[in-house]
């Protein structure tokens, strides 16, 4: 990617003593965290001449060893309990200013409870980066300068600050972001796929890589905590139960995606066949000028793109929209080409266009692109039947997009439920499933639906969580299936009761899947 980590003893030397300031940030912080985006806000403030402390429940081998790391550059960790029994990640240090908080730190934590006892504001990374991108023109300003040996540098890099292209959304996100990264790079422009996908946005704003333009997925967690984030244009794919455990609420949660929108200058992307984003659109403070662009997959009106006979087309980045549409990219140009992955893509289009880029980039970016593991992956045919790995099918939503792309259907679901129900999903692909295999601790929940909703389809309860239990599963699901059938991972659930993440479950089951072929194959030679 060409963004360094952020080292903390360069940054207040290049940018003056008085850097914080100038970008809203005060002298006395706490990073409450201590997972990959904790440590690069801990490193980038401290480095920005911030008196940092780290707060962290957990107190294991692994804490440790990163609490060392950044005890070299002076910053403080607390972790696991104090002398006084309290623990580390309850407890306000003294003097706090301001917290920033990774991303999964439920709103009513203790110490966020605290700090809003004593008026002290919490924030995120990603508004930690928003804040700081001056700071990161400015910076590769003067390391231009130190490297050219002049020792002076301008105010600033003479191409800003990035741009921000945002994504957030029920599912799709990660898809759809690396698919509007993929577009981005085909039109020639400095791009890179940031925040949730993954890479710490803080490392990428500060860093020595210049970039035009920054694909960014945003989590409904991430925007809660970033009041201040004006983005150039954004898309919210979808909205559907998830994180309610989290949120409080399916109102509160949809609020929190619907801040991605707050302050966008040029284009508020939305999902046509879900209201609920449109109305989010409707409900935005953004600036005077910025448009409202639908996406669907039907044939689309003006200001929005759609599909028209197997082509991708636009109708609001074109002039006289009223009747003009142009041609983005073929359906067969979106890999995999199943419905949901239409509507990434057109999300993704949207987002581009809004940028100006030329339609030829679409189109290349599109062909180009190659999507992660676990999602809605292909990994054998056994006995005339395909198996298909979409492990990062987490919640209902996406589980229901997923089922929606095959005819008929052996289904294997489970895990943690994270609050959900599974009524809706089950009465709208019943009519697909050949049978269904539970696994995890909430598969109760799924069988329950699965009797309400579609008595007639054959349950198998595998009631194990030992490294077999994929295995089991896996030979479960094939003998339900028939020829011609799709054995589909689609869990609608997340992981952790099972595996340490859905990579880890969907390596299990291309495994079992690989076993059964073996065995296959043995007993047709």
């Amino acid at each position: 990617m060409g963004s360094r980590q952020v080292s903390a003893s360069d940054l207040a030397g290049l940018l003056g003593p008085d850097a914080l300031g100038r970008f809203g940030l005060p002298g006395r912080i706490t990073v409450a965290g201590l997972g990959i985006s904790g440590i690069s806000a801990a490193r980038a403030l401290a480095g920005l001449g911030a008196r940092v402390t780290v707060v962290d429940n957990g107190d294991g081998d692994a804490h440790r060893a990163r609490a060392a790391e950044l005890a070299e550059l002076g910053i403080e960790v607390r972790l696991g309990h104090l002398s006084d029994g309290a623990r580390a990640g309850e407890t306000l240090p003294e003097g706090t200013e301001l917290v920033v908080t990774s991303p999964g730190w439920q709103p009513q934590s203790p110490l966020f409870l605290a700090a809003a006892e004593a008026g002290v504001d919490v924030v995120g990374d990603v508004e930690v980066a928003w804040r700081l991108r001056g700071a990161g023109a400015e910076l590769r300003a003067a390391r231009r300068a130190a490297a050219e040996g002049t020792g002076e540098g301008a105010d600033a890099d003479p191409a800003g600050p990035a741009e921000w292209l945002a994504v957030t959304g029920t599912n799709g996100k990660t898809t759809t972001t690396q698919m509007l990264a993929s577009i981005l790079k085909a039109a020639g422009l400095r791009t890179a796929a940031v925040g949730n996908i993954g890479t710490p946005i803080i490392d990428v704003v500060l860093g020595e890589q210049q970039y035009d333009v920054l694909a960014v997925e945003l989590s409904s967690y991430q925007l809660h905590w970033a009041p201040s984030l004006r983005v150039h244009s954004a898309a919210v794919l979808n909205l559907a139960p998830d994180h309610l455990d989290w949120h409080g609420s399916m109102q509160a949660y949809a609020a929190d995606k619907g801040r991605i929108y707050e302050g966008n200058t040029v284009a508020c992307v939305y999902n046509v066949a879900d209201k609920a984003t449109e109305d989010l659109v409707v409900e935005a403070d953004v600036e005077e000028g910025c448009r409202a662009i639908g996406f669907t997959l039907g044939a689309p009106g003006p200001s929005m793109l759609g599909v028209v006979d197997g082509i991708l087309v636009d109708r609001a980045f074109v002039e006289n929209r009223q009747k003009n549409a142009q041609e983005l990219a073929e359906v067969k140009d979106v890999n995999p080409p199943a419905p949901h992955n239409i509507a990434n893509a057109l999300a993704a289009a949207a987002l581009a266009r809004a940028f100006g880029v030329e339609p030829r980039a679409v189109r290349d970016g599109l062909r180009d692109f190659r999507p992660d593991a676990h999602r809605v992956a292909r990994v054998d045919e056994v006995a005339s039947v395909v198996y298909v790995d979409d492990s990062k099918a987490t919640n209902t939503h996406a589980a229901e997009a997923s089922l929606a792309s095959f005819d008929k259907v052996v289904w294997i679901a489970g895990g943690l439920a994270k609050g959900a129900t599974f009524d809706e999903l089950v009465q709208k692909s019943a009519e697909r499933m050949r049978g269904a295999v539970l696994i995890g601790a909430d598969r109760a929940l799924i069988a329950e639906a699965l009797a309400r909703h579609a008595p007639e389809v054959p349950v198998v309860d595998l009631d194990r969580t030992d490294t077999g239990a994929m295995l089991a599963a896996v030979r479960e699901a094939a003998a339900l299936a028939e020829p011609g059938d799709t054995v589909l991972l689609a869990p609608a659930c997340a992981s952790m009761d099972m595996f340490a993440n859905y990579n880890k479950r969907g390596d299990a089951f291309a495994d079992a899947v690989r076993e059964l072929a073996a065995e296959d194959a043995a007993d047709t030679a």
